[in-house]
Parts: structure tokens; C-alpha cells; sequence
């Protein structure tokens, strides 16, 4: 119960602007969990998607990787259904290129969303504990000016240490958010990257097709 008790009092000793600093906390650790769990899913469907597609793609049965591409909810699926799609009416790779940029670009901002709000909160809970510690300390010189002379030292060291836990909180609420958002925007990154990678191997595989149609006629 130490930890507890000490804990307690550490939270209600910093006043009021504990509350919104907390739950700037509970905003951006909700929308962490949210965003991790999401990005997990859409990595593991995409390696799933992509394993059950490349074996068509790579023999160049693009009707039957489309047909699959097209019940599928994976993000690369999406992508590489508006590329295969085009390249039904045109073979020219700069037409599927813009097809599937066109599909990476509906797919991206459902993965980068919510993700920035995160370096948002961790800069608001900062600015928190900064502007609680400021009035702490406002309201305890205002205290202080009033008190007896032999008590004036004591007083004010008190008066600023519980000042200063507002800040203190406020770090210790910032500083994991900012390591979150950054952990949360190398996972984005990364797998948006695979989703590009993706996308130029089918380019490939369709300019392989096309070579090899132009040879045997």
C-alpha cells in the first residue's frame, strides 16, 4: 500500500490541472491501443493477402488474382484490385501505375489515422503541467505574502514542490506518448512501404506479361 499511498497523494497534492492532464492520458493510451491493435491486423492480412495472390500473379492469371483481390478487405488487396482492374482495358504501365497510386492513396489515410494525435496530446499534457505548476506557484508567493516572516521559508518550499507535481505528471504522461506516436508511425511506415513494394512487383509481373504476349505474336 506504500506505492499506492504515495501515488494518491502525489496526484491530489498537484490541484486541479491533475484532471485534464489524466485524461489527456486516458485519450491518447485509447487511441494507442486502437491504433496498434489495427495496424497488427492490417500487417497480418496484407502478408496473408499477398501469399495467397503473388502465385497467380507471378504465372500472370490476373483474372483469377483479381477475382480474389477483389472479396478480399486487406489493404493490398485494394490496391492492387484498381491496378488489376485497369490493366484489363490497358497494359501500358504508367496507366496501372496511377490506378494503383490512386488506391494507395484511399488506403494510406486510414492507416495514418489518429496516429498524429498522439505527439498532440503528449505536447497538451506538457503545456498542462507546465500552466499548473505557473498558478501553483502564483497562488503560493500570493499565500506566502501574507504569512507570518519566521514561516515564509517553510510555506513557499512546500507551497512549490506541490507546484511542481504537475509538471512532473505532466513529463511523465508526454514523454510516453511521444515514444508511442514514434513507435506507432515506424510501424505505419513500414507497412506502407510494403504496400508500395507490392505495388511495383505487380507493375512487373504485368510488363513481364506484356513482353512475353509481344514475343510469341
Amino acid at each position: 500500500m506504500g506505492a499506492y499511498d504515495t501515488t494518491v497523494r502525489f496526484f491530489q497534492s498537484g490541484g486541479m490541472f491533475m484532471y485534464p492532464i489524466m485524461v489527456v492520458l486516458a485519450l491518447g493510451l485509447a487511441i494507442a491501443i486502437e491504433r496498434y491493435i489495427y495496424l497488427s491486423l492490417a500487417t497480418a492480412k496484407n502478408s496473408l493477402a499477398w501469399r495467397q495472390l503473388q502465385p497467380s500473379l507471378e504465372k500472370g492469371n490476373f483474372r483469377q488474382a483479381m477475382g480474389f483481390a477483389s472479396k478480399s478487405k486487406s489493404a493490398i488487396s485494394k490496391i492492387l484490385n484498381y491496378g488489376l482492374a485497369r490493366a484489363k482495358t490497358s497494359r501500358r504501365r504508367d496507366d496501372v501505375e496511377i490506378a494503383m497510386e490512386e488506391g494507395l492513396m484511399e488506403v494510406v489515410p486510414r492507416l495514418e489515422k489518429r496516429t498524429h494525435y498522439l505527439a498532440t496530446f503528449a505536447n497538451i499534457a506538457t503545456l498542462l503541467g507546465l500552466l499548473g505548476t505557473i498558478i501553483g506557484l502564483i497562488e503560493a508567493f500570493t499565500a506566502v505574502s501574507a504569512a507570518n516572516p519566521a514561516e515564509k521559508a517553510d510555506l513557499l518550499s512546500a507551497s512549490i514542490s506541490v507546484a511542481m507535481n504537475t509538471t512532473a505528471f505532466g513529463l511523465m504522461v508526454g514523454i510516453p506518448l511521444l515514444l508511442i506516436h514514434a513507435v506507432l508511425q515506424t510501424k505505419t511506415t513500414e507497412l506502407v512501404d510494403s504496400l508500395e513494394m507490392a505495388s511495383v512487383k505487380v507493375l512487373n509481373f504485368i510488363t513481364e506479361q506484356v513482353g512475353a504476349e509481344q514475343v510469341t505474336q
